[in-house]
């Protein structure tokens, strides 16, 4: 029997097209390192253009190799599903720091908020200037920078993740013509109206994500998510100050250059808006460390276990099982011998933009609680929190319930992995009742056999 190389300690989230496992790498000696395990949903594992997008960002991630983007260790297959093995950060996502700030009724720190987006500047700045062995530019657009995609450790390190939208032009799976996809709030402009995108696209993403921690609101949010996408194209910024007094005009200016409409007058690259931050936070000596985003973190993970605790634990569920069976055959992509082990089932792949798609849009800070959506964030493993599911969530007394604005094509929901659970659950429960007949059968026919040998002996 082959070593077991994985070993799975709890779900840490789900959506619509993958979830995450928190796992355990083992190897010989006894050496262990916790890990998180992204591992393709069943119902996707067959769809071949899904598979292809899921291991070109698999690949684009073993590639990228820098302090701001999480890392990937291993890809495999095991049971005609997939795994991308990643780099486990203990913390929390830059949404669940948002919305801690929210809920203690204040603004989020300038220099903090400075300081996230000047190290997310660098991890992006990095992936766009990538190049390949023949130092080739591979023009890598992240197209999804977000705040669940910010994640940031206990120890106030900022790590990019979840390439999973990056287009490279090396990439065999391309994003047709005109198709849209991320999050419609942190669309650019162009890639809103379905022009070609570059590194442009991800910094006024990220100028959104920082205009949004400032301000304390969403930028672009309509009542659908075809009235967002209007927004986005337009490209209409309120004025900073208006909302908080602590902005200054100079502050304003950094964010109006990375919000411009017209790609052509935004910073050209994540280094150039990385580098007019730092000037601001020299130029108004404003002294920012990672042992002040330590202390942000710290805040959102205490409020974290609040909102959590009453809830009850988790615990194992049938579907972790199952999962820890697969990694029990779980097989390095490298050692596959044939292409054929990737599932060949020709899916609709995604579609163009399509108004009868869109439904109604987030609100991200109108929510209490909710599981991080980075992809490898969570609590301290010595703390053993629960950790909420998704389909549990519940919006506060004075919210809208909203959902999610998700990308167009990630239309599955946890609903189907809720039902592979209650039908589980019911097919061990009739099992057991089977199993108690039969006893009880053999229980009557020894009783039988005994009263019979009785009436003999009289």
């Amino acid at each position: 029997m082959a070593e077991q190389r994985y070993r799975v300690i709890k779900r840490l989230e789900a959506g619509g097209m993958a979830e995450v496992f928190v796992g355990e790498a083992q190897s010989v000696q006894g050496f262990k390192k916790k890990v998180a395990i992204k591992r393709v949903l069943p119902h996707l594992a067959e769809n071949k253009n899904f598979i292809g997008m899921f291991l070109d960002e698999a690949r684009l991630g073993a590639r990228l190799s820098h302090a701001n983007i999480v890392s990937v260790f291993d890809i495999g297959a095991a049971d005609g599903t997939f795994f991308i093995v990643m780099e486990f950060i203990d913390g929390c996502n830059l949404k669940r720091i948002i919305e801690s700030v929210r809920q203690q009724g204040r603004h989020f720190p300038i220099k903090e908020a400075l300081y996230i987006a000047m190290e997310t500047c660098r991890g992006l700045s990095y992936a766009h200037e990538l190049a390949d062995e023949e130092e080739q530019p591979l023009n890598l657009v992240h197209r999804d920078v977000s705040p669940p995609n910010i994640l940031i450790s206990k120890r106030g390190e900022v790590k990019v993740t979840d390439f999973g939208l990056a287009k490279a032009t090396t990439q065999l799976e391309t994003t047709d013509p005109g198709v849209v996809k991320g999050k419609f709030s942190y669309l650019s402009p162009e890639a809103a109206l379905g022009e070609p995108t570059d590194a442009r696209t991800d910094v006024f993403a990220l100028g959104v994500v920082l205009w949004e921690m400032l301000a304390g609101r969403r930028l672009f949010l309509g009542e659908t998510d075809y009235e967002t996408v209007k927004l986005v194209q337009q490209a209409n910024v309120p004025s900073l100050s208006r909302l908080n007094p602590d902005i200054d005009l100079d502050l304003e200016a950094v964010l109006g250059r990375a919000l411009t409409q017209d790609k052509a007058n935004r910073y050209q690259s994540a280094r150039e808006m990385g580098d007019a931050i730092a000037g601001y936070l020299f130029s108004h000596q404003l002294k920012v460390t990672s042992y002040d985003i330590q202390t942000l973190v710290k805040t959102s993970l205490a409020q974290k276990v609040t909102a959590t605790t009453s809830s009850g634990g988790t615990g194992h569920s049938i579907i972790d099982q199952l999962i820890q069976e697969e990694l029990l055959r779980f097989t390095s992509l490298d050692e596959l011998s044939a292409p054929d082990a990737i599932p060949t089932r020709v899916s609709d792949g995604a579609a163009p933009l399509d108004a009868g798609l869109f439904e109604n849009p987030a609100d991200w800070f109108a929510r209490d609680s909710e599981v991080s959506a980075a992809v490898a964030s969570a609590s301290s493993p010595d703390s053993e929190l629960p950790v909420p599911e998704l389909a549990d969530e519940v919006a506060p007394d004075d919210a809208p319930e909203l959902s999610d604005m998700e990308s167009i094509g990630e239309l599955a929901s946890l609903e189907s992995a809720e039902v592979l659970i209650a039908e589980e659950a019911k097919d061990q429960k009739g099992g057991s009742k089977v199993g108690l007949m039969l006893g009880l059968m053999v229980v009557g026919a020894l009783i039988a056999v005994g009263l019979y040998y009785l009436s003999m002996q009289q």
